[in-house]
């Protein structure tokens, strides 16, 4: 009993930056946040607000950029768990926007905590998925072209496939890069599969400190309903990156999707000294050299 207790707060800690880019910046504070969470399934357009835009990392949301002939779609940047995308972004933004590109990005599915203020993807990915549709469509109208490519680190790289399958977002999107996503769910090295161990975990303790979380665990329906029939949608290239290094989406294999448009690349298979960890691959040179060839493609 003694270790099963001492179990409850470490699962909880890792709750807290499971699929997270956060740890890696300071976070950031925002003029405003979303309402309180509503039930995966019961998500209607007109009961999402917009996602926060502002404050952004620097180089995005310049909504005075226009796309150009060697880089004809803008961008948008999508955090992982519980960052803000001032924070997750600090180094990718900058980095694109010096490339040429118009680099966009939102804080989707946000909350407020005591003392860290505003973090991101804490509401159900039904949710974020609408606030990503309504600012898929706003670039889109700002730089006047019909898609944009998408790049997600974790839970920013498995979200984007609910806009894809089920909002109309395959014939607004070209190429969709996801760093780590967690697309068959994952154990968190084994951990949450000790933590169903505990009594209420899975029905009262994970819903209560996160709800998205129940969705990106192994074997949820949110996972087996995102997953089936097909893995991906026609008209959208996707690109998935690992690392032989992440502790948090494990096995790493579990990120790799199957389909007949899509790439599956480990970081160590392109640079075997590259060692990046989860966090990490947000600030990667390998990485961003993989996403750049992928944001290329047409």
């Amino acid at each position: 009993m003694r270790f099963r207790l001492r179990a409850v707060p470490l699962v909880v800690a890792l709750s807290a930056t499971l699929l997270t880019g956060a740890a890696a910046a300071p976070l950031a504070t925002a003029q405003t946040a979303g309402p309180a969470p509503v039930e995966p399934g019961a998500v209607r357009a007109d009961e999402v607000p917009p996602a926060i835009e502002s404050p952004a990392p620097l180089g995005a949301n310049d909504w005075r950029c226009k796309p150009t002939t060697r880089h004809p779609r803008p961008v948008i940047l999508l955090h992982g768990f519980s960052a803000p995308s001032a924070g997750h972004w600090s180094a990718f933004a900058p980095y694109l926007k010096t490339q040429g590109y118009c680099v966009f990005t939102i804080t989707y599915g946000a909350i407020r905590l005591p003392v860290v203020d505003l973090v991101g993807g804490f509401q159900p990915m039904e949710y974020s998925a609408q606030q990503l549709a309504m600012f898929v469509d706003k670039v889109r109208a700002a730089t006047g072209v019909s898609q944009v490519d998408l790049v997600g680190h974790s839970e920013g790289g498995i979200m984007p496939r609910y806009y894809l399958k089920n909002l109309g977002g395959a014939a607004k999107v070209h190429n969709f890069v996801a760093w780590a996503p967690p697309n068959h769910g994952t154990s968190l090295s084994g951990l949450y599969t000790l933590a169903k161990q505990i009594p209420g975990f899975d029905e009262v303790l994970l819903p209560t400190v996160c709800k998205v979380c129940t969705q990106l665990v192994t074997d949820s329906p949110f996972i087996k309903e995102l997953n089936s029939p097909t893995e991906t949608v026609p008209g959208v290239h996707y690109t998935v990156v690992t690392s032989k290094n992440d502790v948090f989406v494990t096995p790493i294999e579990t990120s790799y999707l199957s389909g007949p448009n899509v790439d599956n690349i480990s970081v160590q298979d392109v640079n075997p000294k590259a060692t990046p960890g989860h966090i990490t691959m947000a600030f990667s040179p390998t990485v961003y050299e993989i996403t750049t060839k992928a944001l290329s493609r047409d």
